[in-house]
């Protein structure tokens, strides 16, 4: 055989040609008008085709970089509000083409095991981290130990402890925060509460571990609004594991039945609680709400048991972090995360199906799925505030 054009021998070997009709024939330069001309021709096709394919598929348009291993320290790792972070941070991993970052933590809100993960973070250089804060004191040696070794941390779902009053105590060097405006949030709860319990008296709020930074702001902002209007509220355990919140809460409710003039939550797993147990404690058409959607939650809220839920978008907890800690990384530390309120929004019966959908944005399924918007006006109050 002769020798072959150059531009027939690069079609060949970009287009990764097996020994069929058109190799044959673009080596032999038989039954084509011209063997270069087809190979260019060839090329130029299939690098058209190829660049279309690419942007259909939504390409990462950023350079290579090393496989980012991110890591997320949390508070309670078996606790299913966490499910869609996780998602969220999987999500994000596979769009920037990074590993999945390791999910660590404790599952019981002890600072102690969390801090010893961060330490492991920082020993095998992790490329960032993101952690909850869930107080503002066992943190500080651990995160500043991990941004003096040059790996990145920021906060997501509890950001230091906050003053009954609402102030601020972080705690940390932490790059920023990626969650909800926690004792805003409270008050709203608040406020929410004063519209179902209309004249003040007795009203209960549930709370998973009393004094984390978590959700121990929420409880504070529901009574800097409640008590100064006259009414009494009971701040009431119900534990970090799920499995007991529910006995936990039964057990207080059959004791103050016959006073209660609502019945709140200020964590997922206690909210989804509150329609069962007001049930086996006999209890009926009793106000009661709380914060996060949980399928129990939302499926009691369909049901008419339980009045309301505030959303405050887990999925993003963790999908945010994870595109943080890589723009942070990609762009040499020149872009600094910024702080992210991941929402405060009231679901009720007559916003409910938007959120009742199979997805992993709530969590309910793995699948992955395109939930188009729904038709019409796109509902929402007029802006109050630019940060």
């Amino acid at each position: 055989m002769g020798k072959v054009d150059p531009k027939v021998d690069e079609a060949i070997e970009t287009l990764n040609m097996k020994d069929g009709t058109t190799r044959r024939r673009l080596l032999a330069g038989t039954g084509l008008v011209s063997a270069t001309a087809a190979a260019s021709a060839l090329l130029t096709a299939c690098g058209s085709s190829s660049s279309a394919a690419s942007a259909a598929a939504g390409s990462n348009p950023f350079p290579s970089v090393p496989k980012w291993q991110f890591w997320f320290v949390n508070h309670v790792t078996t606790n299913s509000f966490f499910v869609p972070t996780q998602y969220g941070f999987a999500d994000a991993a596979t769009l920037l083409g990074l590993p999945t970052p390791k999910w660590t933590g404790s599952a019981n809100s002890v600072a102690a095991q969390m801090t010893a993960q961060i330490d492991a973070a920082v020993s095998a250089k992790a490329a960032g981290i993101a952690t909850t804060l869930i107080d503002s004191t066992s943190f500080t040696t651990p995160v500043a130990n991990a941004m003096n070794a040059g790996i990145p941390v920021l906060s997501y779902n509890a950001d230091g402890d906050v003053s009954s009053s609402g102030v601020p105590d972080i705690g940390c060097n932490r790059l920023c925060y990626v969650g909800q405006a926690l004792y805003t949030s409270g008050q709203q709860l608040g406020e929410r509460i004063k519209s179902v319990v209309t004249t003040p008296g007795d009203v209960v709020i549930f709370i998973a571990t009393p004094g984390q930074a978590n959700i121990q702001p929420r409880y504070d902002g529901a009574a800097s609004v409640l008590t100064p209007a006259g009414y009494t509220v009971s701040e009431i355990a119900t534990g970090a594991a799920t499995n007991v919140e529910e006995g936990n809460m039964v057990a207080y409710l059959l004791g103050h039945k016959s006073t209660l003039k609502g019945a709140f939550a200020v964590d997922g797993g206690s909210s989804s609680f509150l329609a069962p147990a007001l049930a086996k404690a006999g209890i009926t058409g009793l106000p009661n709400g709380g914060f996060d959607t949980e399928p129990l939650t939302l499926s009691n809220i369909s049901a008419g048991t339980t009045d309301f839920t505030i959303y405050q978008d887990p999925y993003l907890q963790g999908f945010l972090p994870t595109v943080y800690l890589y723009l942070y990384n990609i762009s040499g530390g020149t872009i600094v995360p910024p702080d992210t309120d991941t929402g405060l929004s009231f679901i009720t019966k007559s916003n409910l199906a938007e959120y009742n959908l199979d997805s992993r944005y709530q969590g309910s399924t793995t699948a992955e799925k395109y939930l188009p918007r729904p038709s019409g006006a796109i509902q929402n109050p007029i802006a109050t505030t630019s940060t």
